[in-house]
């Protein structure tokens, strides 16, 4: 029965005749894709809709304000965040390849980041502020290292499970459901009414928050560890300081890797771009669009409404999905900077500002399906762990150094960091152009 439901779903969401090709997985595996693309979705869009709500970016960092945290530990949030779930993948790789089965370090990983969030509900709660916000910060760092596990595990499994013209359509199908959900909370957060003055409402619905994206996390643990994955090579696998060196070798003796790494790297504009449009919008008066409820609309609304979009044409042409995101986010940073200098009246309405954030959302959504289903394209059985480990290195190494921008805000203000952005997305947008076509 719930094979025979499973199969029906999977018929019903790839509508094509073609539904049971398989063009690079094993017989095995392809006679289980409906099971596992359908398992992959649901734990995708539950991880989705858990980032969603737990956003380093906005979530977070208002969480830490609302109780009195440093200014040093909130500007902490986004790079931990990101960097502490990239930079470790090189190490983790090598031992993730000793093992046939994968999912079960996606499985743990989950589970790990559940616990962390969990984990921050009593701190937020029961201890003072600065002891709170440095104790949700360091396990704001066990969560990220955790999916650092998943994010290695999750494209290994995903590229042994499905086949190479339905991956991009699994990520924008989780995507767009995700951002429905989202959209539906932002709203309820929107409708609701403002704690008073010293009350303790908010502190009550960010622990709602924090528990809701735990159990989210928890029940797509489960689901995905019924995904049928096939045992896999276990080739590469010893001291991983080693095989890490060996490993970062693909950037010199394989071009087409070399490539996409770059574009990566000129990628990470489209969301850089979003935090300072906030910004802009900020100081020319719209406060509104920089609540938590206007932007979660914002990113739910895009994601919705782009994520299938994106991952349909990502199957066809990852490379020019890539491209055109990167395009739409050079777009949208030189209306705000024309708006900002020419016309700062129009970033002081609602709808403008909200079109620059869901259109720059809309763009940061394409880059990220975009990349991820060319990465997945691009590599082989024998060499998916090695080039997501090595590209997710290099990107944290990257981020890192891409907080230099707050010293180029400080000095020279966020317009000067955002003419910065566009011209690394024009870069970006013609650079992808460039990259091997892989569908």
């Amino acid at each position: 029965m719930l094979r025979e439901t499973t199969d029906n779903i999977y018929t019903l969401l790839v509508e094509d005749e073609d539904a049971r090709v398989c063009r690079d997985i094993p017989d095995e595996a392809c006679n289980e894709q409906p099971q596992a693309f359908v398992r992959q979705l649901l734990a995708q869009t539950f991880t989705k809709i858990g980032d969603a709500l737990t956003s380093s970016r906005l979530v977070l960092a208002w969480m830490l304000a609302s109780i009195g945290a440093p200014a040093i530990l909130i500007s902490l949030l986004v790079p931990l965040r990101e960097s502490l779930s990239l930079l470790p993948q090189l190490f983790i790789a090598q031992r993730i390849r000793e093992h046939e089965l994968r999912k079960w370090f996606w499985v743990a990983g989950s589970v790990a980041q559940a616990m962390a969030l969990l984990a921050m509900i009593p701190a937020l709660v029961y201890l003072p502020g600065e002891t709170a916000s440095l104790l949700i910060v360091i396990l704001l760092a066990l969560f990220s290292l955790s999916r650092g596990v998943c994010s290695v595990a999750a494209k290994d499994v995903l590229g042994k499970t499905i086949s190479k013209s339905r991956r991009g359509r699994l990520t924008g199908l989780a995507a767009s459901i995700a951002g429905l959900v989202t959209l539906s909370v932002a709203a309820l957060i929107w409708l609701a009414p403002e704690p008073a003055a010293g009350a303790d409402q908010g502190v009550t619905l960010f622990v709602w928050l924090l528990a809701g994206a735990a159990l989210l996390w928890l029940c797509a643990s489960v689901i995905y560890a019924g995904i049928p994955e096939v045992p896999g090579a276990t080739e590469g696998g010893g001291n991983a300081i080693t095989d890490a060196v060996k490993s970062l070798g693909l950037l010199y003796t394989d071009r087409d890797f070399l490539h996409f790494v770059l574009a990566r790297m000129l990628l990470v504009a489209t969301a850089f771009a979003i935090p300072y449009l906030v910004v802009v919008i900020q100081r020319s008066g719209e406060g509104a669009m920089a609540s938590l409820a206007g932007l979660l609309l914002a990113e739910g609304a895009a994601g919705l409404l782009s994520g299938s979009f994106w991952g349909r044409w990502s199957d066809r042409a990852s490379h020019h999905v890539m491209a055109t995101a990167a395009g739409i986010s050079a777009l949208v940073i030189a209306a705000a900077l024309c708006s900002y200098f020419l016309a700062p009246q129009l970033l002081s309405q609602v709808l403008v500002p909200a079109l620059l954030i869901f259109a720059a959302a809309v763009a940061h959504q394409g880059a990220r399906i975009g990349r991820k289903t060319y990465l997945v394209d691009l590599a082989t059985a024998q060499t998916r762990s090695s080039y997501t480990a090595v590209s997710n290195t290099v990107l944290g190494v990257f981020l890192l150094c891409g907080s230099g921008l707050g010293v180029v805000d400080a000095i020279y203000g966020t317009t000067t960091v955002l003419a910065l952005l566009l011209l690394v997305s024009l870069l970006a947008s013609i650079f992808c152009l460039t990259l091997k076509r892989v569908d």
